[in-house]
C-alpha cells in the first residue's frame, strides 16, 4: 500500500475503486535538495505529501531573517495553508532540505476529489484541524516556555528531525538566533 493511502486510512477508509481514483489525481515527483517548491508572493496551487526526504516551510522578514514555520518528513503533509485555501498570494517558501519523493495534489484535483469521494473532505478537514491545534500549541509554547523548554519539547516530539535539520533552522523554529541556540545547547550539555 502506498504511504499516502496508509496516511489517509488512519482517518477514513477508501474502497479499492476510490483508492484508484485518488491515486489518478496525484503525481509523484522527485526533488533535489535546495529546490524551492513555492516562493513567497506566489499562490499555492498544490499540497505536498512526503514519501521520503525532508521539506520545510519558512518566511523571510524585512530584515532578511528566516522564520521556520514547519518541517515535513516521511508521512507528513505540507503546504502554505493560507494561500492554498484562500487562493491568495502567500508569504511562505517551501524548500526541499534533502532529496525527496513527494506526492503532489493540486487544489483543482483536491476539489474534484471532494465531489467524487465526499469522505475525503472529512479527511482533509481533520488534517487541517490537527494543523490548527499544532499551530496553537506552538504559539502558546512560544509565549509561555523558555527557549530551553521549547528545544527539549522539539527534541521529544521530533527526535529524527534533530539529527537531520541544520541547527540554525531548529533555532529559527524555536524562535531564537543561531548564536543564542549554540550558547544554549552548550549550557544544556554542561548540566
Amino acid at each position: 500500500m502506498k504511504p499516502i493511502i496508509q496516511n489517509i486510512s488512519k482517518i477514513i477508509s477508501l474502497t479499492p475503486e476510490e483508492e484508484t481514483l485518488f491515486l489518478s489525481k496525484i503525481e509523484t515527483k522527485y526533488f533535489k535538495a535546495k529546490t524551492i517548491l513555492l516562493s513567497s508572493g506566489e499562490i499555492c496551487k498544490e499540497g505536498y505529501f512526503v514519501n521520503s526526504g525532508l521539506l520545510r516551510s519558512f518566511n523571510i522578514n524585512d530584515n532578511i531573517v528566516e522564520h521556520v514555520l514547519s518541517f515535513a518528513c516521511e508521512g507528513w503533509w505540507i503546504g502554505d495553508m493560507y494561500s492554498l485555501l484562500s487562493q491568495k498570494r502567500g508569504n511562505l517558501f517551501i524548500e526541499v532540505l534533502e532529496d525527496s519523493e513527494v506526492e503532489v495534489l493540486s487544489k483543482e484535483n483536491q476539489e474534484q476529489l471532494y465531489l467524487e469521494i465526499p469522505k475525503l473532505e472529512r479527511f482533509f478537514r481533520i488534517l487541517i484541524e490537527n494543523s490548527l491545534i499544532a499551530n496553537q500549541e506552538r504559539l502558546m509554547d512560544n509565549l509561555s516556555l523558555t527557549a530551553e523548554e521549547r528545544f527539549e519539547k522539539f527534541c521529544k516530539k521530533h527526535p529524527t528531525l534533530v539529527q537531520k535539520v541544520p541547527q540554525k533552522q531548529i533555532a529559527s523554529f524555536i524562535g531564537v538566533t543561531p548564536e543564542f541556540f549554540s550558547k544554549m545547547k552548550s549550557k544544556m550539555l554542561r548540566k
